[in-house]
């Protein structure tokens, strides 16, 4: 697992400085996985990397329903919010155990790399945390999640996952 980001302290400051957290300081680490309550490797992973410095973790869930379904039918939408009330009743033991708050959805998309990607685009992000299944023979290709990501230049940890 990488260390990520330290905190830094300033010795040559004087003693009645007052510290301010700037956003600079927290590593914010976007978790995808594809169970919507995470299983206990990336709980772990999680707590661990939570007490190497200040982080704010965002999961995102990929949509569990099968991607043949349309964008727009009911039962894709279903899927997604019978995810997302697993997510939202996990995310307070998350917040136990890492100490801070954890922001939490599912995604419209299927797809974990689309996911990524709009997640990416709206949000400031400073590393990857990936605890999905392998996709068969996608990685002997380098066609895998982890590879796809590779070109964002972000430190990426992946976890594995119970399906795998």
């Amino acid at each position: 697992m990488q260390s990520g980001h330290l905190l830094k302290t300033c010795s040559h400051l004087p003693k009645k400085a007052v510290h301010t957290m700037k956003p600079s300081d927290i590593t914010r680490i976007l978790v995808v996985t594809d169970h919507p309550e995470p299983q206990p490797a990336l709980i772990s992973a999680m707590k661990q990397r939570a007490g190497v410095g200040t982080v704010q973790f965002r999961v995102v869930v990929p949509n569990p329903a099968p991607a043949e379904i349309h964008l727009l039918h009911p039962d894709r939408h279903a899927k997604a919010s019978e995810a997302e009330k697993v997510l939202h009743s996990a995310l307070a033991e998350l917040e136990l155990v890492t100490g801070g708050r954890i922001v939490g959805s599912v995604s419209v998309r299927h797809d974990p790399m689309d996911a990524v990607e709009e997640t990416l685009f709206s949000e400031p992000i400073d590393e990857i945390f990936l605890s999905v299944a392998p996709h068969g023979l996608a990685t002997r290709l380098h066609q895998d999640l982890a590879h796809r990501l590779e070109h964002f230049g972000l430190p990426i940890t992946i976890i594995p996952n119970d399906d795998a």
